[in-house]
Formats: C-alpha cells, structure tokens, sequence
C-alpha cells in the first residue's frame, strides 16, 4: 500500500496525519511546544488515521504472531540528587522510626541512590520478558538541565546494552531546533556504547514540525519518538503505527522513522491531574485500543518514576500487556521490524 496517496484521499485525515495546524503555529507553550489544547483535535484517545488506513486494507504484523506491540521506553533526565534534596528529604524524615531514619542518613552522601536504579529496571523487566529503550543525555556542566556526566555512566551503559536495551540520545533543551548539536552529541554518545546510536527523543518533547524530523535525518538518526504531546496522552496525529514524517513544504517523506509517544508517566499527574486509578483506566483504555488496531504504543517512564507508587503502576502495564501477548520491546527492534517489512 501506498501510505502518503491513500491518506491524501481524505483532506482531514491527510491534515491530521502531516500536522498541518502546527506548521509556524504561534499557539505555543512556555517550552515553546504545540501543546493539545491548541490542537483542536476532536478525540485525542483515537487513533483515527491509523483506523482510516485498516479501513483501507493497511495491516501491520509483529514478531511471532504478537497481536500488538508496546515500545517501551525511558528518559534519563536525572541521576543525582543534589545534597539540598537531601537535607530536605531528612528533615521530612525526622519524625520515622530511629532504625529507618538512620539508614536513611547513611545514603545521604550516596550520588547514585535512588534514581540509579538501572538494575531495578532491568529486572522488572526481565521478569515480562521486556525489553526497553534508555535515552540519556549529554551534556556539560553550565548547559541547561545538566545532570550527570555521560562518561560517568559507561560501565552501566554496558550493562544495559548486555541486557539487550537500547541506548538512546535524549537531546537537550535546544537540541530540536539544531542538527549540529544532535549529531555532536550522538558522536560523543557512540565512544561510549561503541555502537551505532540509531533513536533519539528531545528533552520536554521539544519539537518544531518539520524541521526537527528534517534536522534528525541530517543527523544520521534512524528513528525518533518525541511526537507526543506534553498535556495529554493519546495519539497526536492520529497514528498508533510507526511512519514516515511528510514535509508539506517540500513536499516529500522525511526519511526519519516517527515512533509516535502516547503515554507519559508525568503527563498523567501533572498535566492531567489524574490519580493512579484514574491514571490506569485511561492508559488500560489506550493499551486496549491499540491492540483493536494491531498497533504500536509507546510508554514513556522516567527512572525516577521508579521510587513512587507510579513504579507499581508501571508494573501493572507490563503484567497486562504480558497477558495480552504483546510485544514489549524498544525502539531500535521496531525500526528494525518496520525497516522488515518496509
């Protein structure tokens, strides 16, 4: 089938699908990103040019005769925990048990605890027989949002990649809007994974339609998964399949694979104001809606969602989806599944 002609036979959904209102939109949030309210989009929580293009005759088949896939994915925006973080966790604590409150003041001079949690991941993972995408920043002391020393995170970078996760570039604050900087720095993460860094996904879903994907092509990326929106899960221009960006300027496919982002853990609680349970009804409704599309949903949890009750509630995503015999993977296995069948 091809793709870009079916979709053009609906102006709607060819719209929808190019993200045509987000085209020099000055309807803008403070990080400079289209956000869902500005959208107009009619239902967020339907995958509707997905459903236009089975409608069609499009069918997307999985490894193994898995019904649907689940990309999963997490963005490492922090490691270290200031000793300010610190001092004010203990005093929070001042009033527990004496035992606990000790244990406690013994990790105070600790860096790694508790957002260094890699292994905790790892074997949660293990157990649903998931595999996931870690995307890490790099960056330097002054820039915006520096965290952590990439060099500082080699030897776990390769217990990772030894586990079979995917290593990916979480790009920094700027990085959307200049593919000098997403190619310097996808450089300087490959000395330390000695591998091809192939998916890349910007800090704060930073994203300029279409000159980010344009900007990730010239890169060298194989792959993105930044095309979601910030304040509200669901399926931003209607996909809940991989797919090639289309430039209404130049009129072209970008050749980038977009990995669509549906769910993140923080926009559930703090842009949607929804507690666990609530949380859970509307990420169970979108897992069971991909799956009626043979589709592809993509999870966003950041290490440091792992220390709360939202690690249980991550949990609870990999125990269903393992029921439902999905494919739980990363981002690189399903470009390379897409690359497949392409």
């Amino acid at each position: 089938m091809d793709i870009i002609k079916t979709l053009q036979k609906d102006q709607g959904i060819w719209d929808l699908f190019t993200c045509k209102l987000e085209y020099n939109s000055h309807m803008l949030d403070q990080y400079c990103r289209f956000p869902f309210w500005a959208s107009g989009h009619k239902n967020i929580f339907e995958p509707s040019v997905s459903k236009f293009l089975i409608e069609q005759g499009y069918y997307a088949d999985y490894p193994d005769g898995k019904p649907f896939a689940i990309c999963l994915t997490h963005d490492i925006d922090l490691l270290y925990k200031t000793m300010g973080n610190k001092i004010y966790e203990a005093i929070g604590k001042i009033h527990t048990a004496r035992s606990e409150y000790m244990d406690f003041l013994k990790q105070i001079h600790s860096k790694k605890l508790p957002w260094w949690n890699f292994s905790d991941i790892m074997a949660l993972e293990d157990r649903y027989d998931a595999k996931s995408s870690f995307y890490f920043m790099v960056q330097d002391p002054g820039d915006q949002e520096y965290n952590y020393d990439i060099e500082d995170c080699e030897t776990v970078i390769g217990e990772l990649s030894d586990r079979g996760m995917e290593i990916g570039l979480h790009g920094g604050h700027a990085a959307y809007n200049d593919w000098i900087e997403m190619r310097d720095k996808k450089k300087r993460l490959e000395k330390i994974t000695n591998k091809n860094v192939v998916g890349y996904r910007n800090h704060y879903l930073r994203l300029r339609i279409p000159d980010t994907f344009e900007y990730l092509q010239s890169a060298g990326f194989h792959y993105d998964s930044t095309l979601g929106y910030a304040d509200c899960i669901g399926f931003r221009n209607g996909m809940c399949h991989p797919f090639r960006p289309y430039n209404l300027t130049t009129h072209r496919e970008i050749d980038i694979l977009e990995i669509p982002l549906n769910i993140m853990d923080s926009t559930l609680d703090q842009y949607m104001k929804m507690d666990l349970a609530k949380s859970w009804e509307m990420t169970k409704l979108l897992i069971d809606t991909v799956e009626m599309y043979h589709g592809t949903l993509t999870i966003l949890w950041h290490n440091t969602s792992f220390c709360n009750e939202k690690g249980k509630l991550y949990e609870k995503i990999l125990n269903y989806c393992y029921e439902k015999n999905a494919w739980m993977t990363n981002g690189r296995e399903i470009a390379k599944w897409v690359d497949r069948y392409r």
